[in-house]
């Protein structure tokens, strides 16, 4: 990783840095969509659909910019006729082909080709509310001093999903199949010790990717694998510089729900994955002296137990899960020790 723009000086420069930008009004804002994809050419439709219904201000200059990672499908063909549809009401659309699979590498290469000086992170599996860019164009005239805006992401229910995966209770499966970010109703500036979102509804200020870097291409998903945490490891980067992030409760996207995600088997895949993913991300995975804490031993012991004691299926269901994060939790120390050296 390359060193950061603050990293030479003792004081927070990207602060100091704001106090000399004069902020852009409103009325001359232009946002670009980024959406990256891989060989979901039919969700990337629906996607696109969906943007284009939503309300726009009229004042507010929108347009897409895709990029076709790794595609093997009929993306490229797809993003070929949309640019061809002479549809004035249609968002224009821009695209790039990268060929190195990885979503960062995806995210690396548009970036440095957005002119725009407001970027709108969808992921080609969400849908975004009717209000989405109302919400968007809100927030930058409220929150002017904020640096990038995170929404509500919330799963799109259509009554199939089985019914576990809306259990509150003591069992209750976490994570979900589907992702979830909601911090309520109203309007907060947001912390670390609040949250880390996601980049799938994220609306950053271009000069912010600018100051904060690349996203890490040691994380993040290649191709539809469960990797991920590139967007988190780039939202932890941008709190540390002292980026202001606001939440928005009316900034919301919708996530689709894929039947083939509402099994057992993908939960416990997912969990083992992402709590690798988190534990990698923690300073103190890193510097832990030992290869990881004797306590994941015992975690692992105890829901082996609990597994085979447990009676009801909700229970099994739960200590399945938390066994796979766990296992998960041991790779992510090993990996971390194994990056550092």
């Amino acid at each position: 990783m390359p060193p950061m723009p603050w990293a030479a000086s003792g004081e927070n420069s990207w602060l100091a840095m704001k106090k000399n930008i004069q902020l852009m009004p409103p009325e001359f804002q232009a946002i670009e969509v980024l959406i990256c994809t891989h060989n979901r050419s039919e969700l990337l439709q629906r996607a696109i659909n969906f943007l284009n219904k939503a309300e726009r201000p009229r004042h507010l200059e929108i347009s897409l910019f895709i990029v076709a990672n790794a595609c093997t499908d009929e993306t490229h063909q797809f993003l070929r006729h949309y640019q061809e549809e002479s549809d004035p009401d249609l968002l224009p659309l821009k695209w790039l082909e990268e060929p190195l699979p990885g979503k960062s590498n995806a995210l690396n290469s548009a970036i440095p080709k957005l002119t725009a000086s407001v970027i709108a992170m969808v992921d080609d599996d969400h849908r975004v509310d009717t209000q989405y860019f109302m919400a968007i164009d809100q927030a930058l005239t409220q929150y002017p001093d904020a640096d990038f805006y995170c929404g509500k992401i919330i799963p799109d229910w259509n009554g199939s999903e089985p019914q576990w995966v809306h259990d509150q209770g003591k069992y209750r499966i976490y994570p979900l199949p589907v992702p979830r970010f909601e911090l309520g109703g109203e309007a907060i500036q947001v912390t670390r010790d609040i949250a880390v979102p996601g980049g799938g509804n994220l609306v950053v200020k271009k000069k912010l990717f600018k100051l904060i870097g690349d996203f890490s291409t040691d994380f993040g998903p290649v191709g539809h694998n469960l990797g991920g945490a590139e967007d988190l490891e780039w939202v932890i980067r941008a709190y540390k510089a002292g980026a202001h992030l606001q939440y928005i409760p009316n900034m919301a996207q919708y996530h689709y729900v894929d039947s083939e995600r509402m099994t057992l088997c993908y939960v416990m895949k997912k969990a083992y994955e992402r709590s690798s993913s988190t534990i990698r991300l923690k300073d103190d995975a890193r510097n832990y002296a030992g290869l990881f804490p004797r306590y994941l031993i015992r975690k692992l012991m105890e829901y082996s137990v609990y597994i085979l004691l447990s009676l009801s299926c909700s229970a099994r269901r739960f200590y399945l899960v938390r066994l796979a994060a766990t296992l998960g939790e041991i790779k992510g120390f090993l990996m971390a020790k194994r990056k550092k050296a």
